[in-house]
């Protein structure tokens, strides 16, 4: 048995015998309890089935029903299991339920720029969802702000020619993988965080769980050409992939 596993049933059996410990304690709790069992056990035990049998039945399911849930130590049960199988279940395992969820539709943004204009008063439409292809977008570099619900987003910057200085490309977005492409001969520094995802970067990966991560490429000291990658995800991995 893996070790999480172990860990995870030694806390559940830890949380059992606490919560079997305040059930005794609360003599209210456990009486209900012991009518609740002696009420299924005496319907067990009724051949002929009828009204009160129903009854019986109905009323014991209520009593362990109701000491049950006062139990603090059954509900911290309840959530360790569910962030448990959340957080690391889905890892050990290998099972991905989430492989045909809306999030995962695709979306591709092709990035163009131009050399920034006069300010001026300017609406788009935002993309929230993906599965769009989205490839007629002009952007001033000093405005490169996207915000994306969920989706599998591609943003290609690998048509562009970024002027000497340091530009900013700012991604807020809820849900899904999200892939940056960006020209060769760029340096990076890449700033992420997110609540639960992982960031591939130069060929190494890092895990992120309720964090921030701050990553230079080799060459950002030397490098005129600098691109600053601003990103803010609630579940999903990031890529920064060189083309």
């Amino acid at each position: 048995m893996k070790s999480p596993w172990r860990f995870f049933f030694v806390v559940e059996a830890l949380l059992l015998l606490f919560a079997i410990w305040q059930i005794l304690s609360n003599p209210p709790l456990l009486f209900l309890l012991i009518m609740g069992i002696l009420s299924l056990v005496l319907v067990q035990r009724r051949q002929r089935k009828s009204n009160f049998t129903n009854f019986l039945m109905v009323s014991g399911l209520i009593a362990i029903f109701i000491s049950l849930i006062n139990s603090p130590a059954l509900w911290l049960m309840l959530i360790f299991a569910i962030l448990f199988i959340g957080l690391k279940g889905v890892e050990l395992t290998g099972i991905d339920f989430t492989k045909h969820s809306f999030w995962r539709k695709k979306q591709m943004i092709i990035v163009e720029t131009q050399e920034p204009k006069d300010s001026h008063p300017q609406k788009r439409k935002q993309q929230w969802i993906g599965n769009e292809r989205i490839g007629s977008q002009v952007y001033e570099w000093d405005d490169i702000n996207l915000d994306i619900l969920t989706g599998d987003t591609i943003i290609d910057l690998g048509n562009t020619l970024l002027p000497k200085k340091e530009n900013a490309v700012i991604v807020r977005k809820g849900f899904g993988r999200t892939r940056i492409l960006v020209p060769s001969g760029v340096a990076i520094k890449l700033e992420h965080s997110t609540f639960i995802g992982n960031v591939l970067f130069e060929g190494e990966q890092t895990g992120l769980r309720n964090e921030r991560v701050t990553i230079y490429s080799a060459d950002y000291t030397e490098n005129n050409r600098r691109l600053k990658i601003l990103t803010n995800t609630i579940v999903g991995d990031l890529e920064v992939i060189r083309v």
